[in-house]
């Protein structure tokens, strides 16, 4: 694959999980912290829906560590594809992948309330428990 970037199977249903979010609408910053622990931390986290937030993410590590979000059965079939192509680029508004030592940003709108997952889909990382969630509270009913 040679860092060919290609749209796989477990590529995010925007419609599930939410959708990239505008930074001018950014309510809240998270920072995630990735390690060569095969932890993230904060592993979970609380949001509302419709909130955009801003997930500062550090690689503490010295490997490679990514984070993409997903329903538990896009990131299964995600990592799948990882595993037969280890060096496979992504280009995906809910995933972003950084060196040993860097830090980028993810910026979200989760539309829908429920549990939304993310996870390092290197190989071997996600069977070592590199995961966690967001929790998505539903909008509370206008009252008027």
């Amino acid at each position: 694959m040679d860092g060919m970037k290609m749209e796989h199977a477990g590529k995010a249903d925007d419609s599930s999980i939410g959708q990239a979010g505008d930074a001018a609408k950014v309510s809240r910053t998270f920072r995630i912290v990735m390690g060569d622990d095969m932890r993230f931390t904060p592993s979970t986290i609380k949001v509302r829906q419709g909130e955009t937030v801003r997930f500062d993410i550090i690689n503490q590590g010295k490997l490679k560590h990514e984070m993409v979000l997903g329903t538990p059965q896009e990131l299964k079939a995600h990592y799948a594809a990882m595993l037969k192509y280890p060096d496979m680029e992504h280009a995906d508004d809910n995933q972003l992948t950084l060196a040993g030592g860097k830090q980028g940003e993810l910026i979200w709108q989760f539309s829908r309330d429920g549990v939304i997952d993310f996870a390092c889909l290197q190989p071997g990382h996600y069977d070592a428990g590199m995961k966690g969630s967001v929790s998505v509270t539903a909008a509370p009913a206008h009252r008027h």
